[in-house]
């Protein structure tokens, strides 16, 4: 059954966004003739007393990128430990490529890879070596492992670094390499649990380039990532997880229209003039709305198809009752206020503890690797 939210009112220093939320859509399966990358029915995780996944279900179809979001402690990173063969649900299955990663754990391995929130590499081995070593434990012959190492290398820019010890290495150099250590063999799938925390911007348009690259050859990348910009700028599909479930699937902008659409935003020249311009855009068929002091910054709702019109309509109102505007324009709703729409609240570092692992948190292996 659809999830229905109420009616929400986000509120922030400079402005005042009322939505209204929607059931969520229904996706569609894939085709009948398509095996899916991922197959989730009915998945359930108990941890003791504490349910961290409660029947989720979830088709994947090859090719793209799926953002999973969700804020903390939603069950992102339980899920994708169970999509990885290193967590057993209590209930349901989870198929990766046709193969149940219980039943079939090594077969479903192969076909995926995995990089944690953490680099899991050997700082005492150079950059070549890390990249050899994995090559080595995935049973390459020396030569093709020599050769790949020298390919990541490349693509990664890390061929300047290659011989430093890995311990030299800044932070995204090391989330670079991490990378390039799980694509030895390149996977059909791949988890990218947060790739770009604590990176600067720079280093991060790096790793989104790598990422676009990795789905233009083909692969299938499940995201999950805390920046609610790298998932528009990346998924084509996002997930939203909450205490569990799954509470919204679709696209960005899909998501966005059930957070208000289109808004035109009219930042007023004289606060005192809210009210004014209030009745005048009203006394027009307009409806204004997220008026706050000081700034006077006026929200109109509207739609893709209206959005120019609508513009025309405020703007021609407010220049013929002679209110001061200082700025004019449309604005689409953000993945914040989708997020604090379906949530109460953002998505923050760090996901939901594991109560299996040993305290820190720590996947305790990369699928594809080992």
């Amino acid at each position: 059954m659809p999830i229905v939210h109420p009616e929400v009112v986000v509120t922030r220093p400079d402005t005042v966004l009322r939505v209204t939320a929607h059931p969520a859509p229904i996706r569609r399966s894939v085709r009948p003739d398509v095996v899916p990358a991922i197959e989730v029915e009915g998945v359930t995780k108990r941890f003791g007393d504490t349910l961290a996944l409660d029947d989720v279900d979830l088709v994947v179809p090859p090719g793209g990128v799926v953002g999973l979001l969700g804020p903390n402690g939603a069950g992102k990173t339980t899920l994708v430990r169970v999509l990885a063969t290193l967590l057993a649900p209590t209930a349901g299955h989870a198929r990766i490529f046709g193969h149940d990663v219980v039943e079939e754990p090594q077969v479903a391995r192969r076909n995926l890879s995995l990089t944690g929130q953490y680099a899991a590499i050997d700082g005492l081995l150079t950059g070549r070596e890390n990249l050899r070593m994995f090559g080595d434990l995935l049973q390459l012959t020396p030569s093709s492992a020599r050769r790949r190492a020298d390919d990541l290398l490349e693509r990664f820019d890390l061929v300047d670094a290659a011989d430093r010890r890995a311990s030299t290495y800044s932070g995204g150099m090391r989330r670079r390499l991490d990378l390039a250590s799980s694509l030895i063999l390149p996977p059909r799938l791949a988890f990218l649990d947060e790739p770009t925390t604590g990176l600067d911007p720079r280093t991060r348009n790096q790793m989104w380039e790598v990422i676009r690259e990795l789905v233009a050859d083909g692969t299938t990348l499940l995201l999950t990532t805390q920046y609610l910009e790298e998932a528009d700028q990346l998924a084509n599909r996002i997930v939203v997880i909450d205490h569990g479930r799954i509470i919204a699937d679709g696209t960005g902008d899909e998501l966005k229209d059930r957070a208000g659409g289109i808004t035109v935003e009219v930042l007023l020249a004289d606060s005192d003039g809210a009210a004014d311009a209030c009745r005048v855009l009203a006394a027009a068929g307009l409806d204004p709305r997220g008026v706050t002091a000081p700034t006077a910054d006026l929200e109109v709702p509207t739609d893709s198809t209206q959005g120019l019109g609508t513009v025309q309509r405020v703007a021609g109102a407010l220049q013929a009752a002679e209110i001061g505007v200082t700025d004019l324009g449309l604005r689409r709703a953000t993945l914040d206020e989708v997020f604090l729409q379906l949530t109460d609240r953002l998505p923050t570092d760090g996901d939901e503890p594991d109560p299996a692992s040993s305290g820190n948190g720590r996947p305790a292996t990369n699928g594809h690797r080992r």
